[in-house]
């Protein structure tokens, strides 16, 4: 097919004889005063998606019906409206008070109700009658592509009822491909129930879900914290008899305007209790707005899986661990909540001399890192160590002696006690220059090179050119080379307590006289 075509046409353009599939030049013909506008299937695509995501308010499971429909699990979800034909008018009612144009019904089988919508909307098909109620619409009905649709018409099927009757493997001989033939029989079954049709939902359901509807709209919060404990009762006890928790659980409260408004809480570790969830939830429950009221609140758990249930020890002699973890989690938790989420870290140990990178920080997940069994000793460390050094200046008695007085984000401290040194010697082996060894005390680079000299050059010459070349001029210092750090605790007259360092040596040919940080403080 070549050339525009009209995609869709609005009612008064259909009076015209304009219709959708229609060439555009034959559409103007009809109709010369035509008005018209490019279509944007992006756009159309992203407005249909958000409308599915909308409907997840009448029911949990909600697909893409083609581009221009939508389709409903309703499973479970009439007896909210009393009845098919109440959830039906008000799906109705909604679309329609957003003039939304629309038609739909209900049936048993999404093929059923798929047909129904575009040539019988309004239609309640029951379970088991969709072979009667199917027989009369036209096979176009059955989302079939147009080359089939052009070919069941050639052969006089026009209606859906008429392929009953004819025996599938005849019918299969009629079209051209088996793959089309296939897909005539492949929606015919799913329409009438003989061959499941698998739907992809816009949002992934969740694994558990309760929901409470409101008889009357909910305006307070002391309503919203019945829905609440009403649900959380409702879905911990179904975790539980599961085996399973979740680590993250969803509120979601859906206004009688349409809109919708959401809260989360996220744990470390599995959790099905609903004292704990609801503590949760009470940091965030002003941010539920109820507008014009609320109709239904959903809670949802996500992130499922089995509880790690042990037995309590009779004492604190027999436990595992000196530690409750379930306790830490619930304490970690509850922090979260007032703060935010990943606002609670650990420290991981790691392998390193240099204390900055002797642990990394990462988010609290529930589960406390093993223990490091490290092959070095080192003193003791600040509760708080800087991520970077800060630079201060420092009065010392001698040189190479502990400091007596120093200088710290423009504020002039006096020492009244200082333990130290601890040395701490730098990791040459995460930098580029070679480590000094016995052939090269300094650990100075050395270039090597091979001249090709003329053997009959005099021997004199030849050697003084050799020592030229070998090796570089080792009196001048590599100043990108780490140096020592001597670590100091010290006390200030006022008992504040301090984790300083020297860095580098005095004479140690490393970048000039050393400097003078700040890395931590002590509780």
């Amino acid at each position: 097919m070549h050339g525009l075509r009209i995609a869709a046409a609005n009612e008064r353009a259909r009076t015209e004889g304009v219709s959708a599939g229609l060439r555009f030049t034959d559409a103007k013909a009809r109709c010369p005063d035509l008005e018209s506008e490019d279509i944007n299937r992006e756009a159309d695509a992203a407005a249909l998606k958000g409308l599915g995501l909308w409907f997840i308010r009448i029911a949990p499971l909600v697909s893409l019906d083609g581009r221009d429909g939508l389709m409903l699990e309703t499973t479970g979800c009439a007896h909210l409206y009393n009845d098919e034909k109440g959830m039906l008018g008000e799906v109705s009612r909604l679309l329609t008070r957003d003039h939304i144009p629309h038609k739909a019904a209900i049936a048993a089988t999404p093929g059923a109700a798929s047909a129904l919508a575009r040539s019988m909307p309004g239609t309640i098909l029951g379970f088991g009658q969709e072979r009667e109620g199917l027989a009369g619409l036209p096979v176009a009905s059955l989302r079939l592509s147009e080359e089939a649709e052009t070919l069941l018409r050639r052969f006089g099927f026009t209606r859906i009822g008429q392929l009953y009757g004819i025996e599938r493997k005849s019918l299969a001989r009629r079209f051209r491909s088996r793959q089309m033939a296939d897909a005539v029989l492949l929606r015919l079954d799913q329409a009438l129930g003989l061959r499941r049709e698998p739907l992809r939902p816009l949002r992934t359901p969740p694994q558990y879900s309760a929901r409470f509807a409101c008889p009357e709209p909910i305006f307070t919060s002391e309503a919203i914290q019945f829905g609440l404990e009403e649900t959380s009762a409702e879905l911990c006890a179904e975790l539980s008899r599961l085996g399973q928790g979740a680590r993250s659980f969803s509120l979601v409260a859906f206004r009688s305007d349409g809109s919708a408004s959401e809260v989360h809480i996220t744990l470390a570790r599995p959790a099905r209790t609903p004292k704990h969830i609801l503590r949760l939830f009470k940091e965030k429950m002003d941010r539920i707005d109820p507008g014009f009221g609320i109709d239904l609140l959903v809670l949802e758990a996500r992130r499922t899986g089995a509880m790690d249930i042990s037995a309590v020890a009779l004492s604190g002699d027999l436990a595992a661990s000196d530690t409750d973890e379930v306790a830490l989690a619930a304490l970690a938790d509850r922090i979260s909540a007032k703060l935010k989420e990943g606002a609670v870290f650990v420290s991981r140990p790691l392998e390193s001399h240099v204390p900055e990178r002797a642990d990394v920080r990462q988010v609290f997940s529930g589960n406390l890192p093993e223990p490091l069994e490290r092959h070095v000793k080192t003193g003791p460390r600040p509760v708080r160590i800087f991520p970077s050094p800060e630079r201060i200046k420092v009065l010392a008695e001698v040189p190479d002696g502990p400091p007596q007085k120093f200088i710290w984000r423009k504020v002039a401290r006096i020492v009244s006690h200082a333990d130290g040194p601890e040395r701490v010697n730098p990791e040459w082996w995460h930098h580029t220059a070679p480590p000094p060894c016995a052939e090269n005390p300094e650990g100075l680079r050395r270039k090597w090179l091979a001249p090709k000299l003329d053997p009959r050059a005099d021997a004199q010459l030849i050697e003084k050119i050799q020592n030229k070349l070998a090796l570089e001029d080792v009196s001048e210092p590599l100043k990108n080379l780490p140096r020592t750090r001597d670590y100091y605790r010290v006390e200030d007259v006022e008992g504040r307590r301090y984790w300083l360092f020297r860095l580098g040596l005095y004479g140690d040919g490393r970048g000039g006289s050393p400097e003078w940080f700040m890395h931590g403080l002590f509780a």
